[in-house]
């Protein structure tokens, strides 16, 4: 018998969700939907507080109701210890942060999987090398990754995942248990390639919003797409990743959502950058962390830690951090020397 909306199951194990943002909040909803008693925390109190007490997430998640399996929790050691399963939905920035405050209260019967995306600024990390780093690797881990938006999910519109583990059974276990009627969750073994599609897919979509904000059409927004997707297969294949992985909803999926919906905050960036906007002047306007802001700083780095070609990544870059004005990057583009397109 299927579980009715709202109510908790025991055949579901709680979730603590670390995390209390758009997506966080997102994931806490459905999972509380699929039958799971879904335990939210977040670091911001107050918002916590208006959040147990008007039954949304007004800033984050505005219009979607908090079903009764979402319960809100102040305190972090309290949200840990009542789940089975963990899962983290914070910046990259801040989840080594979080890993290390989970360490010492982390049971061994517990599993930690995340929907972090972006590499580690300082190291150069993905994040499951974070994660071996600060639990060890006697933790049963994965990553949520794909094409999703949040306050699509919230709402319970038709969506698809990767579930990616390198324990199979964990995976699968994990994509059950979050699937339901509008949500299906399909299974890879391939972290690092799962992990690498949501670190660049942000800063490709900032480059697409400054495409379409400077007008240059649909013919160039797709070239970038293309272009942007075969900079992300060479990176991840530099990083042991499957190229197949990059043709998935991990990889081309997000991708394309990303770089082509104004849902994303990475393309209202490269909007907003078109425009004549400062980077710090169009991140205070959208509100929230500009994922890929961070990101391009973190991609160009590995990249040329091993060897890889990533003109599109660049270019984005520099306009970020160098001042470079958004037309002359998209021209440098133009102008490079003529190759074979699978070069």
């Amino acid at each position: 018998m299927a579980t009715p909306a709202g109510s908790v199951s025991a055949a579901h194990p709680a979730v603590a969700v670390l995390g209390s943002g758009s997506w966080g909040t997102a994931l806490a909803v459905h999972l509380a939907r699929t039958g799971h008693r879904a335990i939210l925390w977040g670091i911001e109190t107050d918002e916590l507080t208006a959040m147990a007490r008007d039954r949304t997430n007004r800033r984050y998640l505005p219009g979607i109701e908090l079903p009764a399996g979402v319960e809100i929790e102040h305190d972090f050691g309290t949200a840990v210890a009542q789940a089975e399963q963990l899962l983290l939905v914070v910046p990259s920035h801040a989840f080594r942060e979080v890993l290390e405050r989970l360490k010492p209260v982390l049971r061994a019967d517990q599993r930690v999987a995340w929907a972090t995306k972006g590499f580690e600024l300082k190291t150069g990390k993905l994040p499951h090398e974070v994660a071996i780093e600060v639990l060890g690797p006697g933790v049963p881990t994965a990553v949520l990754s794909g094409p999703t938006f949040a306050k699509e999910v919230g709402a319970g519109l038709p969506t698809a995942m990767t579930v990616a583990s390198r324990d199979e059974q964990y995976a699968m276990a994990l994509a059950r248990s979050i699937s339901g009627v509008n949500f299906r969750a399909y299974v890879s073994r391939d972290m690092i390639g799962v992990e690498v599609g949501g670190a660049t897919k942000n800063v490709l979509a900032i480059g697409a919003g400054i495409s379409d904000g400077l007008g240059f059409g649909a013919n160039t927004r797709v070239a970038l797409i293309t272009r942007g997707l075969a900079e992300m297969m060479r990176q991840g294949v530099a990083l042991g990743a499957d190229k197949d992985t990059f043709m998935g909803l991990a990889g081309l999926g997000d991708l394309v959502l990303t770089c082509t919906d104004d849902q994303s905050r990475n393309r209202r960036m490269g909007l907003a950058l078109a425009a004549g906007k400062t980077s710090d002047e169009a991140q205070a306007e959208i509100g929230q962390v500009v994922e890929g802001v961070l990101a391009a700083r973190a991609v160009c780095e590995v990249a040329r830690r091993h060897g890889v070609e990533m003109p599109i990544i660049e270019q984005i870059h520099d306009v970020l951090y160098e001042g470079k004005p958004p037309r002359d990057a998209v021209y440098a583009l133009m102008k490079r020397e003529i190759k074979s397109e699978m070069d």
